[in-house]
């Protein structure tokens, strides 16, 4: 067997121990405010590192390209409170004609 796919075979039982052990866990632990509090922010705070790894990193490295101006022209039609198709198609114009232009 390579070793792959002991890895792959160990990250799923991992895993699924994981989410076999969350039932176990007590309702009282679980409907804690501040559990629930933290819940809500968790996806906040992954969603916001995957962009920003995906934005001024290629292959390991820090580079900064039109993705970032995009980002920013999104932040700004956020902070403007535009819809979210406004936001979207903002940031991918913004990104398409900086790359046009380099």
């Amino acid at each position: 067997m390579n070793a792959y796919w002991v890895g792959v075979l160990g990250t799923g039982a991992i895993a699924f121990g994981l989410k076999f052990l969350g039932y176990s866990i007590p309702e009282k632990y679980l409907t804690n405010p501040r559990m629930l509090r933290i819940n809500t922010l968790i996806p906040i705070a992954l969603l916001s590192a995957l962009v920003g790894v995906q934005t001024i990193t290629e292959k390991g490295k820090w580079v900064i390209d039109q993705r970032l101006a995009g980002v920013a022209v999104a932040l700004i039609a956020l902070s403007l409170k535009a819809p979210y198709f406004v936001v979207v198609i903002s940031a991918a114009i913004t990104s398409a004609v900086m790359y046009r232009v380099r």
